[in-house]
């Protein structure tokens, strides 16, 4: 098989071919290595490449897979993973993309780390993200711009950008994420690959953020299946994490078919100026999903701008916006502009409102979704009010694309909501592509801790709506 057909295969066509000894760990990985080499210069994913090392794990892989030494393969055995540098390893860089952290060596793994490595997950290699995380695009004063595989032009996202730009440009087969609001689930829809925001301590964090309701780590892959493996490696209590759920999930691996679910559709979410062409192609889901047999309906949220504004300005004052003006107010001069704006309105915004405010709102914000939800198993809605954003912009005014105002950045995204109901699970999958050439993504939201449905919805559209990395569609951009 070609290194091309290699780096594109699927976690679980990889790990069947390992079986069968018609795959070696280390030929996957050495194809793996190449796309990189060949790719990076332009889309510029990875901070951190751990090449050397992560060939001779490979070679311990395909022993596991030969019967050698008693051991015997793990979940993940011999699967190359690339992981969000935020995501701490011991003995190396912990800078979250910032010229202030230059220097700062993490002292453990991060949980997520962990899970990977017990696993036998190979990681090759370290994801980009905007400085501390705190944007929907992806470039620093530290890594530079990273670019979207499918058109260079266009961002792939953030804060998990390196990690989708990584699975779309072939670099990866599996990737770690976060999600504060919506750093999953914009690069996977910016990417037309799979991200899940699990609902809140499914999968355990690190402190202080650990304990921040709007946030939770998670996977990223390019199919329903491997996310579903990878989620179930993720999953479970740990020490660390005070507020990581047990018993642990075990997600199903085979799923029924969607004919007979009520689904509610909802495109614009009550508050959100969607683009015509993110309208249809999440019409177009809806549409699949009526043709195979769901009961899909149309309804509206009475949320508004306001409302959403008020939320997240007392919550991300109050503890993560908190956290960058600490770091602010000593370096400003150092940080990235929209990383000082960011700090600069947090301020501004905790001058204004208080988090009692913000969970007044938030908490009549849980009871609509959940009165609306109530008749439903899922609700689907776009995860992009655009279908794309600039490549290297910092969008602190407008945001403009291809000569078009989409106006305020903040609602270009439409996945603040779902961290606001974060104990709900939430699932990109794609939804199609934009004129663009960038892919679109849509949001399949399930009730509170209910996340084997918004699977099954999943790979129901993965059978109906084709999106593979197929020869015939993937990346030409790198």
């Amino acid at each position: 098989m070609p290194d091309l057909e290699l780096s594109y295969l699927s976690a679980t066509e990889a790990r069947r071919l390992f079986e069968a000894r018609e795959l070696s760990p280390v030929e996957l990985m050495r194809a793996v290595v190449a796309r990189a080499e060949q790719t990076e210069p332009t889309v510029n994913a990875f901070t951190e490449r751990l090449f050397d090392e992560a060939l001779e794990q490979a070679r311990h892989a395909e022993a596991r897979f030969l019967g050698k030494n008693g051991l015997t393969p793990r979940p993940l055995e011999g699967i190359p993973v690339a992981t969000k540098e935020k995501h701490a390893m011991a003995g190396r860089s912990l800078t979250e993309g910032s010229l202030v952290n230059v220097g700062n060596i993490a002292t453990e793994n991060a949980p997520v780390i962990d899970r990977i490595l017990e696993a036998g997950g190979i990681i090759h290699a370290r994801t980009a993200t905007p400085e501390f995380s705190i944007t929907t695009y992806t470039h620093s004063r530290l890594w530079g711009v990273t670019r979207n595989p499918w058109n260079p032009e266009f961002t792939p996202g953030g804060s998990s950008g390196g990690a989708g730009a990584a699975l779309a440009a072939g670099t990866t087969l599996l990737a770690s994420a976060s999600d504060i609001g919506g750093s999953t689930r914009i690069p996977a829809a910016f990417t037309g690959t799979v991200g899940y925001k699990a609902p809140y301590g499914r999968i355990p964090g690190v402190a202080p953020l650990s304990a921040d309701h709007y946030r939770g780590d998670g996977p990223m892959a390019r199919t329903v299946d491997d996310c579903v493996t990878f989620a179930n490696v993720l999953a479970g209590p740990d020490p660390r994490d005070h507020v990581s759920l047990r018993p642990k999930l075990v997600l199903p691996t085979e799923y029924e078919a969607v004919a007979g679910m009520r689904i509610a559709l909802c495109v614009r979410l009550g508050a959100y100026d969607v683009h015509p062409e993110m309208e249809a192609n999440t019409r177009a889901v809806a549409q699949a999903l009526t043709d195979a047999g769901a009961i899909v309906e149309e309804i509206e949220l009475p949320w508004t701008k306001e409302d959403l504004l008020v939320a997240l300005a007392a919550h991300f004052s109050t503890i993560f916006g908190a956290m960058v003006a600490e770091v602010e107010a000593k370096h400003r001069d150092r940080m990235s502009a929209y990383a000082t704006a960011f700090a600069d309105n947090m301020a501004l915004a905790r001058e204004h409102v208080t988090y009692l405010d913000g969970l007044r709102i938030e908490t009549r914000l849980q009871r609509e979704l959940a009165e609306a939800m109530a008749p439903y198993d899922a609700l689907i809605c776009p995860t992009t009010a655009v279908p794309g954003m600039p490549a290297g912009d910092d969008l602190l005014g407008r945001l403009v694309v291809n000569g078009e105002d989409h106006g305020e950045p903040l609602w270009a995204a439409m996945t603040i909501p779902f961290n606001i109901n974060n104990r709900c699970p939430v699932l990109n999958v794609p939804s199609g592509h934009s004129s663009w050439g960038v892919p679109t993504g849509v949001q399949i939201v399930g009730h509170t801790y209910d996340d084997p449905t918004v699977f099954r919805i999943g790979k129901a559209l993965e059978r109906l709506r084709p999106w593979g990395y197929t020869p015939d569609h993937r990346p030409k951009g790198c």
